[in-house]
């Protein structure tokens, strides 16, 4: 019952600062969606709402980078994975009719200075995720530095997408994009293997 109980606390946590950022977000919200008692919830989470929106921010980023890890791994073309990745996305937005986007980026516009451990851990989560799409497109044979800014292209327009597609109750400029971006990264793999058979030419 007391692991019910927490878990029903961070499910309800994960969703009101989904669509709420940390600062709309207050422990009344959680306990009154949740149900459950005060006392609990200083039970499990003594330190309040900063130790609460902690934990499920951390929880929401590893799932993240998991996913992501295991969608740029189940392709050898990158293209391929991140056109896949795109297409997750706008399933996701209509899955929850448009209510829901990333987990980190209400809290990310809130500018949660005040708690240091929850932006650095926004800051991480975003440099993880580009980091695992820029080793994806090196190890396709992309130049470092233009793998770099290709994983900045696709971060940024899945999360402005996001705004977009719940701005606009459609996922249709989700798969635009990912039509254009999916070519962008195919056309520099190609660029990559032809450099790399000239190099071995010299």
């Amino acid at each position: 019952m007391a692991n019910d109980t927490r878990t029903r606390i961070l499910e309800t946590t994960a969703l009101l600062l989904r669509q709420r950022g940390y600062h709309g977000t207050s422990l009344n919200d959680i306990l009154s969606a949740s149900g459950a008692p005060r006392g609990s919830l200083y039970f499990h989470f003594p330190g309040g709402k900063d130790q609460l929106v902690i934990e499920v921010t951390r929880g929401s980023v590893a799932d993240v980078t998991e996913r992501l890890g295991e969608a740029l791994a189940a392709e050898k073309d990158p293209a391929v994975a991140v056109h896949h990745i795109y297409q997750s996305v706008g399933r996701m937005l209509e899955d929850n009719q448009f209510s829901l986007g990333c987990p980190i980026a209400p809290v990310v516009l809130d500018s949660p200075t005040d708690v240091p451990e929850l932006a650095e851990l926004c800051r991480s989560a975003f440099e993880q995720w580009i980091g695992l799409l820029r080793d994806a497109f090196v190890r396709a044979g992309v130049p470092e530095r233009r793998a770099h800014a290709l994983a900045l292209l696709v971060e940024s327009s899945l999360e402005g997408l996001m705004v977009i597609a719940r701005a606009t109750r459609d996922r249709a400029p989700v798969q635009a994009v990912a039509d254009e971006v999916a070519a962008l990264i195919e056309a520099a793999v190609l660029a990559g293997e032809v450099k790399q058979r000239a190099d071995a030419a010299v």
